[in-house]
């Protein structure tokens, strides 16, 4: 079955960035001006970089409740659901980029960097970095806006995919052992779990065991089995299992489609069967998650 655009399937969609691909707005001058209730949940076809520079409260991912502070950044993915708890009290900046943007992929860094930041609904969605950092970032970022204006010289959007990349480099330095982001490129158990991380945004509606996922990254299952929990601790199929739970939690809460057309696009041929794997996931039925509320607290 094709894959559904994701303004047919969520409430809430908006625009990815125009241009160059790339856009830098402020807190909160961008929120007093944009025509999306960020207040509310809603879900972005881009990926986005929101540093808080300043404010407190709290920032909801994916039915998980974040804590604010000075010089926190988050890297969320297209399809990830968020809301702010008072948008119009925060100060900071947001970095918006098409999907197109990452598309470089021909390094194991390449997807070390995009796939250890980004598409990571398995750990925590943001790290908080030191004021020296901080400097270092907004140096860059003063680069990626001077090279904005430059639109019309040759290598325009390479230079600002340049520039991104050194950004998220120096993040990724920084945060090696904040939330599960202690992998290292040079290790090859952790190569490969962040290889595995890839294929799994990329097939979890369609291939639902480790042996499938296996075979397309060319290893046994064992041999994937011991990377991964060497990596993290838990087993691929965990992952697995909890990737498919995810989006059926957004669909079920963020979308009008069925609990048989949610089943159907996660790739289970019998509707019950998914019904029994959600509440063995979760311990509710699919249509009772569907009219709840969750919002889970995470502790610091």
């Amino acid at each position: 079955m094709e894959q559904p655009r994701l303004d047919t399937i969520y409430n809430m969609v908006c625009d990815a960035p125009k241009g160059s691909e790339l856009s830098i707005e402020y807190m909160p001058d961008f929120f007093r001006y944009d025509d999306m209730d960020n207040d509310a949940p809603h879900v972005h076809t881009f990926y986005e970089i929101i540093w808080f520079r300043e404010g407190g409260g709290t920032h909801t991912v994916d039915f998980k409740e974040y804590p604010i502070e000075r010089n926190t950044l988050f890297f969320l993915s297209p399809g990830q659901v968020h809301f702010f708890d008072h948008a119009l009290g925060y100060k900071g900046i947001l970095i918006r980029f098409c999907t197109d943007f990452l598309k470089d992929e021909r390094t194991d860094e390449d997807i070390f960097i995009k796939y250890n930041l980004f598409n990571t609904f398995d750990a925590q969605p943001y790290c908080t970095i030191s004021e020296d950092t901080a400097q270092r970032l907004l140096f860059v970022l003063r680069k990626m806006e001077e090279e904005q204006s430059n639109d019309n010289l040759i290598g325009h959007v390479d230079m600002l995919r340049a520039y991104t990349k050194i950004f998220l480099i120096l993040v990724q330095r920084h945060c090696q052992n904040c939330g599960g982001r202690g992998l290292s490129e040079r290790k090859a158990s952790h190569r490969l779990f962040v290889m595995f991380r890839k294929a799994l945004e990329q097939h979890y509606m369609r291939k639902h065991t480790v042996k499938e996922y296996a075979e397309s990254l060319n290893v046994s299952t064992k041999t994937l089995s011991n990377c991964v929990i060497e990596s993290t601790g838990k087993p691929p199929l965990a992952f697995i299992n909890d990737r498919i739970t995810l989006e059926a939690k957004r669909l079920l809460r963020f979308s009008n489609m069925m609990v048989k057309e949610i089943a159907s696009y996660l790739g289970f041929e019998d509707p019950s069967y998914f019904v029994k794997f959600f509440k063995r996931q979760t311990g509710r039925l699919p249509s009772t998650f569907k009219d709840q509320d969750e919002v889970l607290p995470v502790e610091k």
